[in-house]
């Protein structure tokens, strides 16, 4: 449930899923079925995992991101649509489910821009120097997890990856100690940890000469 939590609010949700090619059809059947189990409803009740689009405007845009992902050659594994609440309290509300994009190439719109939506896009590749690049190619980079037994490969990747805020093994984890903050065009500066502090002081700069005044006109 970490790709899509609180899937509108937060801005560092996983747009993108690269996947070795050798477990693609696993984790694609796996990381569907649970998509599809997430509860769709009322942000206030404890047992819902995915709450509705903040305004009209944004669910429209998320609908017009998955025409193109279409047109594109992505298909739609699940989600994709609107959907229309049966508790009367909830109609009115703009709700869009966990949607998982397959056959994703790296040029399509909806692989490198940002979609403020419960969308992910698969993305296959066959190795570490490959996908690291890939990973990279992109104007954000506030971002990024990697998952895997290696935890000498994870440390390898994640030192390579340019994200400000990276998970190993998980995802969307915000200790409050921890700096949170891009790269690139993902913004400037931290929040979190001891680095925020900075934003709410001011410095001054003090020069006393305890000696000989310097002159360079002596």
């Amino acid at each position: 449930k970490q790709w899509y939590q609180r899937r509108v609010a937060i801005t560092a949700g996983g747009t993108r899923v690269f996947v070795h090619k050798n477990i693609v059809d696993e984790f694609t059947r796996r990381f569907v079925e649970r998509s599809k189990k997430m509860k769709i409803g009322d942000p206030m009740a404890e047992d819902t995992k995915v709450g509705a689009i903040i305004c009209k405007m944004q669910y429209d845009k998320i609908l017009k991101y998955m025409d193109i992902a279409v047109n594109e050659g992505a298909e739609i594994l699940c989600g994709g649509k609107g959907v229309v609440m049966s508790d009367p309290e909830l109609q009115g509300g703009l709700y869009f489910p966990p949607t998982v994009l397959g056959g994703c190439t790296d040029d399509m719109v909806c692989v490198k821009e940002e979609i403020f939506g419960p969308v992910a896009s698969i993305l296959t590749f066959e190795s570490e120097a490959e996908v690291i690049s890939r990973a990279n190619d992109s104007s954000f980079g506030l971002a990024a997890g990697v998952c895997t037994k290696d935890l000498s490969r994870a440390y390898r990747v994640i030192s390579s990856l340019e994200a400000g805020h990276c998970n190993i093994n998980s995802y969307n984890m915000f200790p409050p100690q921890l700096p949170f903050g891009g790269f690139k065009m993902s913004g400037i500066g931290r929040e979190l940890g001891r680095e925020c502090l900075n934003y709410y002081s001011q410095s001054k700069s003090v020069y006393v000469e305890t000696g000989k005044p310097w002159c360079p006109f002596d």
